[in-house]
């Protein structure tokens, strides 16, 4: 059986529910109504420049709790988080743990509301300046205000949170198929178990360059690498216990 027919099998397995449990950590939402469309937008995109190495569950829950608290969630408005006083963020920041970098964490949340601020007014602003387009998107956040979104300018997390935009925030992006796998520890592994890649080259290669195998692996299949994604993801964290 070839990588593509794996790949099927693995898409109707995680449909019929084979793969286990398929939460996700983003599922934790305050399910927004359509009238609260930038502050959807801002709930699952401010939290993402935060996601390093920890526990996206944790993080998740924290985001909810943090947005649930009148005294915090006004966080999440760019047109406030942007010109509080950094004092003030970070105590609203650690709250309920959204942030664990007080210091770091609080100067990413604010510099990046600063750039959405000054330079597009709000989130929704920014999608409608890319043309809904995730190219021209990714031309935006990865390069020329690259600096001024940290870790989410990030080809990990920005291909996730891509994923994410269209996924939970209601956006609907053009040329997704241009989404790459976001390489993580669950992707990496699955990667070395259908053969994308070997042991060593796990060991070796980059997120990007192993991104670059899915996109050519998959090529020509229909696959889209953003979908397989979510049905690694839940293949390698729920212990493989389905056999493609």
């Amino acid at each position: 059986m070839n990588l593509i027919q794996k790949c099927e099998n693995l898409i109707r397995a995680c449909e019929r529910g084979e793969l286990g449990p398929t939460a996700m950590p983003e599922d934790a939402n305050p399910g927004f109504s359509q009238k609260k469309k930038e502050l959807r937008i801002a709930y699952f995109t401010l939290p993402m420049a935060l996601n390093y190495q920890r526990d996206s569950f944790a993080m998740w829950k924290a985001a909810l709790e943090t947005y649930n608290d009148r005294e915090t969630q006004n966080v999440f408005d760019v047109r406030k988080a942007a010109i509080k006083p950094e004092k003030e963020l970070r105590k609203r920041l650690l709250k309920h743990k959204l942030a664990l970098q007080p210091n770091k964490h609080t100067d990413t949340w604010k510099r990046i509301s600063e750039t959405v601020l000054g330079e597009w007014g709000s989130f929704e602003k920014l999608i409608i300046a890319s043309n809904n387009d995730f190219l021209e998107l990714r031309e935006m956040i990865q390069k020329t205000h690259k600096k001024d979104f940290p870790y989410l300018s990030g080809p990990k997390i920005f291909n996730y949170w891509s994923s994410i935009l269209d996924r939970y925030a209601g956006v609907k992006l053009k040329n997704t198929e241009h989404i790459e796998i976001a390489v993580d520890t669950h992707i990496l592994k699955c990667s070395v178990k259908l053969g994308v890649i070997t042991p060593k080259e796990a060991e070796k290669l980059g997120r990007i360059a192993i991104s670059e195998k899915w996109r050519k692996a998959l090529g020509g299949s229909g696959i889209s690498p953003a979908k397989m994604h979510f049905v690694l993801w839940f293949w390698s964290r729920n212990g493989f216990i389905y056999n493609p």
